[in-house]
């Protein structure tokens, strides 16, 4: 769809277009594509909303594969193994019903993609290869040799287009509208669905009627009312100085969830991927993918020795090789051998990597050498990992194939996020649904490599599914609008950087100068990877808390120039709101929880505390303050709790 096009960049304030829908999803990575046609497939008339261009997400650096549990490389592995490696790799914190659906559901995921034409790598017989990752006991993901987010993006927007789903692309979500209910909505399930179904909302209960957008291109709003909104907005990597998240991840799900009135859950949990470029600055932080390490890559430190063998944590240490040579033979061997440990879960290499390089072990550039060229022969490399040999040769003059890369920790996946049902991804707030990266509680503390993928697939489809249903049951009668001055006030607050108030305020007029939005990201950033990064203290998270104050109070001040078409400084004076408001989340969920666990790291409390393993740090907004509530885990069931009794053996358990 196209803008149309404004005269004026202070001029035309007002809607300039309504569209109606049953289900509107935000985002247009594998969540919101998976969920688009889920709901799409359930009847409802769907529209995605993205912020970038239809296939530009950032799913496509998901590249290593997608995890499931479908037994072509090892008969023995099942959902019960997978579940189990996920909550261990989570430090038990997540959601298990989440982890269990995920288990039980994934391979029929990937099933479905191949059967709506993506290409996977074959196993000699025909069936899907399945590859080696960190925390997976067995070789567990399906792939499309390093490029499989790509794949998954081209095959999913494929059959997006061909069943004419609406899509409204380089648009962007400014607030969800609510309102409250002038009448109850009566469920609509059939008995063996109403355990599952999300609750529908009661007369005088606040509930989602749809969002207000804006064209990036034009700088005109968009209205689109709809009783079922679905969040699948990525992350928050944008907040941090090196990241290997694109430009779009500035914590929008999260933000626009937390205005709505939701609840967001574990939001001190920020993965840093263990291995990221650091060289040259330009491309420091592009992910280097876990996939160099399942097929026989190794990490070396500055002497030139594999440090990974010193960091082997006693909860891991039954199935993980203690000498070189058995971690070789493993690639071999997987009866007898254990797994080397640089495919230990990701918060176990991130922080052994930060460890050496503080050490004064490090490599020139601030990193530590990932090597496979030693390893394995060029052509396997090339065949294996074809974009990380052209990201290397083009980006850094580096041949993989020939040399070791350097690589270091980036900040790359939030675990945190929206708190949603397990079953339905339905939110605190009626009407709302998340699912992939902005909703919390399937990762716990720390996710595994290939999780996300499987993830997206599951839990998209899931919350298009809910989605529908849920706007089903809701009559055209009965369904909310939002006020003609609730959305102006949206409009204004939106336009302020451009009003003269703003952008004339200096010295001589004894006002306090206007703020570069550049300016203050780039503040931002600093704060977060300095104070809130992959080691935290209280004295740094409280000055952190403290700046980011600071920085709130400078942003009302932010000021731009020029019109509102494609206008650059006006975006992200709008992104500065979401992510000063995901970093003061992080910052004040770090502070609470006084132990290190997963993908937060305490150098005041360095060990896991029993208090914190069972409860999960919840926000949510009173009187525009964050209020921090910790909620008790729901407890295992028996039934499942007898998989972690079982001690893990070497070779195929390893």
């Amino acid at each position: 769809m196209t803008a149309p096009s404004i005269s004026s960049s202070s001029s035309s304030s007002s809607v300039s277009e309504t569209h109606a829908y049953d289900v509107v999803v935000i985002g247009a990575g594998g969540a919101g594509l998976r969920a688009a046609l889920e709901a799409h497939e359930q009847g409802a008339r769907v529209a995605v909303v993205c912020k970038s261009l239809l296939g530009k997400a950032h799913t496509v650096m998901a590249e290593g594969g997608i995890a499931a549990a479908m037994g072509n490389v090892w008969p023995e592995d099942d959902w019960q193994a997978h579940f189990r490696d996920t909550m261990r790799g989570g430090k038990m914190l997540n959601q298990w019903r989440m982890a269990q659906l995920h288990a039980q559901e994934a391979p029929e995921r990937v099933w479905e993609l191949e059967e709506w034409g993506a290409v996977f790598d074959r196993t000699p017989d025909g069936r899907i290869l399945q590859r080696d990752f960190g925390g997976h006991r067995f070789a567990r993901l399906a792939h499309v040799g390093d490029r499989t987010g790509l794949e998954l993006i081209r095959t999913l927007q494929n059959r997006l287009i061909s069943k004419r789903v609406d899509v409204f692309m380089e648009c962007t979500v400014l607030r969800l509208l609510t309102t409250r209910r002038q009448q109850a909505v009566p469920p609509r399930a059939t008995p063996s669905q109403t355990a599952l179904s999300p609750d529908t909302p009661q007369r005088g209960e606040p509930a989602v009627t749809g969002a207000l957008a804006y064209w990036r291109e034009s700088g005109t709003f968009v209205r689109f009312d709809a009783p079922a909104i679905v969040l699948a907005t990525g992350g928050i990597g944008k907040s941090y100085q090196v990241t290997s998240n694109s430009w779009e991840y500035t914590g929008d799900g999260h933000a626009l969830a937390l205005w709505a009135g939701a609840t967001l859950m574990d939001m001190e949990f920020v993965q840093f991927h263990p291995t990221g470029m650091v060289w040259p600055p330009s491309v420091k932080g592009i992910l280097v993918t876990e996939g160099v390490r399942g097929d026989g890559g190794v990490l070396l430190n500055a002497e030139g020795r594999r440090f990974m063998f010193d960091y082997i944590p006693p909860v891991f240490a039954a199935e993980t090789a203690d000498t070189e040579q058995e971690a070789d033979r493993w690639y071999t061997d997987k009866v007898t051998a254990r797994r080397p440990p640089e495919l230990l879960p990701r918060d176990e290499v991130a922080r052994a990597i930060n460890a050496e390089i503080k050490a004064g072990r490090g490599s020139p550039h601030g990193g530590v050498y990932l090597d496979i060229a030693s390893r394995r022969d060029p052509a396997y490399i090339r065949r294996r990992l074809p974009s990380m040999y052209h990201q290397f040769t083009e980006l850094a003059d580096v041949d993989i194939t020939r040399e070791a890369m350097e690589v270091g920790p980036t900040c790359h996946y939030v675990m945190g996020g929206i708190k949603v049902d397990p079953a339905t991804a339905a939110a605190t707030v009626p009407g709302l649904f998340a699912a992939g990266e902005c909703a919390a509680g399937m990762h716990g503390s720390n996710r595994l490599g290939g999780n996300s993928l499987s993830d997206l697939l599951v839990f998209g489809r899931r919350a298009g599914l809910y989605a529908a249903r849920y706007a089903q049951a809701v009559p055209a009668g009965v369904r909310g609008v939002a006020t003609d001055a609730e959305v102006h006030a949206i409009v204004e607050q939106v336009l302020a950087p451009f009003s003269t108030t703003n952008a004339h305020t200096n010295g001589h007029t004894g006002a306090t100068a206007a703020e570069n939005p550049y300016q203050l990201q780039i503040d931002l950033q600093e704060v977060m990877q300095s104070l809130v990064g992959i080691i935290r203290t209280e004295t740094e998270l409280a000055q952190a808390l403290a700046e980011i104050e600071a920085l709130r109070a400078r942003a009302r001040r932010v000021a731009v120039t020029g019109h509102r078409q494609y206008n650059p400084g006006w975006h992200l004076a709008i992104d500065l709101r979401s992510l000063l408001t995901v970093a003061e989340c992080i910052a004040t969920c770090a502070m609470a929880r006084k132990e290190s666990r997963g993908g937060h790291t305490r150098d005041d409390f360095p060990r896991p505390d029993p208090a914190f393993a069972t409860v999960n740090h919840v926000l949510r907004l009173r009187a525009d303050r964050l209020e921090l509530t910790a909620e008790p885990l729901p407890p295992l069931p028996a039934e499942l709790a007898h998989l972690f009794d079982q001690p893990a053996a070497a070779g195929k358990e390893a």
